[in-house]
């Protein structure tokens, strides 16, 4: 195997959360769900990962949000690989853009359940609807179009969160 096909393999594991996100899929094709609808299930094993994996990434405010935004920039190089590698601009099963959108809805929230089953879910709603603006910058290139537009979709979750949680809801 060359460089080039290991990068493409390795990139199209970790953008599809190592392979988790054709499960969904998988089901929906056998069931009739024609390839290449928007809504396949993936995005929401996306999200499961980020849910799953957000324990591993650091409490501290700095160290956090280094961490985030080494992984935003890494997914968006990963994602823009897998992207060319599957043969779609933001292929369905590219979940990658789900677990950084995820950690992008929780940060620096506090950590406890119904905080991060607020942003689990109006995650999921928000980027399902994709509003303007943030529908906009899925029309970016390459994979920074992939992960932008769960970025954008996330920040607003970000944003209600913290406003409910100043208004004591």
């Amino acid at each position: 195997m060359g460089v080039d096909a290991a990068a493409d393999a390795a990139a199209t594991a970790l953008a599809t959360g190592l392979y988790l996100s054709y499960i969904p899929v998988k089901i929906l094709q056998s069931l009739g769900h024609p390839r290449g609808r928007k809504w396949t299930g993936a995005g929401l094993v996306g999200t499961l990962e980020g849910l799953a994996l957000l324990p591993l990434l650091p409490t501290a405010r700095w160290p956090f949000l280094a961490a985030l935004a080494a992984a935003v920039a890494a997914a968006c190089w990963i994602c823009g690989r897998a992207e060319i590698a599957l043969g779609s601009h933001d292929d369905s099963r590219i979940v990658l853009d789900e677990v950084v959108g995820f950690w992008t809805a929780a940060a620096l929230l506090p950590r406890t359940a119904p905080v991060l089953a607020a942003a689990f879910v109006l995650f999921r709603l928000l980027d399902s609807v994709k509003l303007p603006p943030y529908r906009w910058l899925e029309r970016l290139p390459g994979g920074i179009g992939v992960v932008a537009d769960d970025v954008g979709a996330a920040v607003f979750v970000n944003l209600i969160i913290r406003a409910a949680l100043r208004a004591g809801a």
